[in-house]
């Protein structure tokens, strides 16, 4: 029986907010593609996102173990600074959800925790080989995004060449269920387990079990508040995402989300928790640079870039202003 009072009951609900927000934030992970090609209709495109962001959720845990434990040192960490790392996460999410922006609730999240870190305890607080882990996939995951969109698209181009355009197009509009399905559910399977990290890191700081192990609960309440939010779904960012910086046909859209859960899928079995906001946008890169160069908008990637540039550090000072506060007041 756990004991969810006071600070670390606040802890559970910002997890569950900040979940809520990243599924919000990144349903355009899943269906910005499959909408903007009118494969589905965006009503039924988020309630299929959201379902599989559920299922997916339940794959595994190794990335929430990494989030819980090997990031930051649980035996000093606090319930103030947990929240803390979330409130700068989520302040940057609901920040760059109004830009409409496809940046990383991840680097968010870390950057959170790191900043939150520093400011109580400095760098001993924080395991520099887990951080090192985290951010070698977090650069290297795009690239990856990247050359698999190029490849399944120089594939596809290749085996369909002396394809009917027609024909082609109907056939992709029917892989594309299959491939923005693949994309929601490793979506869940990546992104909901950082929610379920920060809370088995809470209450592991707290006493409440003894190992990272996460428990049931945990799991099936991230999987299901990631859900809802994907239901809800970030309207901005799906236009950025699926129709401004190409202009997406039902082969890219297959290529693109085929490509993109594939690399988050490796990544979330290995543990490591990387963006998929920034797998998925590369991989749209990767497929447009097939089609030729200038089908990709590149004054609308300078601005992704930058946002991506100035994610981790944005959400880490958030999370460091507010854990200052909270240590005043407290």
């Amino acid at each position: 029986m756990f004991d969810l009072n006071g600070m670390l009951l606040l802890v559970v609900v910002l997890a569950l907010l900040f979940d809520f927000s990243n599924g919000w934030h990144d349903s355009a992970n899943a269906i910005a593609t499959v909408v903007s090609t009118r494969v589905l209709s965006p009503l039924a495109a988020v309630l299929m996102a959201g379902v599989l962001n559920v299922a997916g959720a339940f794959m595994s845990t190794a990335v929430a173990k990494m989030v819980g434990s090997g990031i930051v040192d649980p035996a000093a960490v606090t319930q103030a600074m947990v929240a803390s790392a979330l409130g700068g996460a989520i302040v940057w999410n609901l920040f760059t959800l109004l830009l409409g922006l496809p940046t990383s609730s991840s680097h968010a999240l870390i950057g959170g925790l790191v900043g939150a870190a520093l400011v109580h305890g400095g760098w001993s607080v924080v395991k520099l080989t887990g951080l090192r882990s985290v951010m070698e996939a977090m650069v290297l995951s795009p690239f990856f995004g990247f050359l698999t969109g190029l490849a399944i698209m120089v594939l596809i181009s290749r085996v369909f060449f002396r394809t009917p355009r027609n024909f082609a197009t109907r056939l992709f509009s029917r892989l594309q269920l299959a491939s923005a399905g693949f994309m929601a559910f490793s979506h869940g399977a990546n992104d909901a387990q950082k929610a379920m990290g920060i809370i088995t890191l809470a209450l592991l700081s707290a006493g409440q079990i003894p190992t990272a192990e996460v428990p049931t609960w945990v799991i099936v309440a991230c999987a299901l508040s990631m859900g809802l939010g994907t239901a809800v779904g970030g309207w901005k960012i799906v236009r950025t995402l699926g129709m401004r910086i190409l202009t997406l046909e039902p082969v890219h859209g297959f290529a693109a989300e085929t490509g993109a859960a594939t690399v988050l899928l490796m990544t979330a079995h290995i543990g490591l928790p990387v963006s998929t906001t920034h797998t998925i946008t590369s991989s749209v890169m990767g497929v447009g640079v097939v089609k030729r160069l200038s089908a990709v908008r590149w004054g609308v990637t300078a601005r992704i870039l930058y946002a991506w540039v100035f994610t981790l550090p944005g959400a880490a000072l958030m999370a460091a202003v507010i854990y200052a506060v909270v240590s005043r007041v407290g």
